[in-house]
């Protein structure tokens, strides 16, 4: 567990629910932003983050649409 509070199955879990696709169709290397992830979906994911103790920014995510760099991210360990 993060020290945010949210671990890697969360933030797969969110992600795969604003796509509408089932968590196991997430790799962690899939580009994000090809999977129909836009700029207003990740700006939701963000604020909903924030709330749970997250320090994350746009760019921090945009910039790298994977999962796996979204996971290390949000769990402090940037890269």
């Amino acid at each position: 567990m993060s020290s945010t509070g949210l671990t890697a199955d969360q933030v797969r879990a969110d992600v795969a629910g604003l796509l509408g696709c089932d968590e196991a169709e997430l790799t962690p290397d899939a580009d994000l932003l090809d999977l129909g992830l836009d700029s207003i979906r990740i700006m939701g994911l963000i604020e909903r983050w924030r709330a749970a103790g997250a320090t994350v920014e746009f760019a921090d995510l945009a910039e790298q649409p994977q999962l796996a760099h979204w996971t290390a991210v949000l769990a402090g360990e940037r890269e």
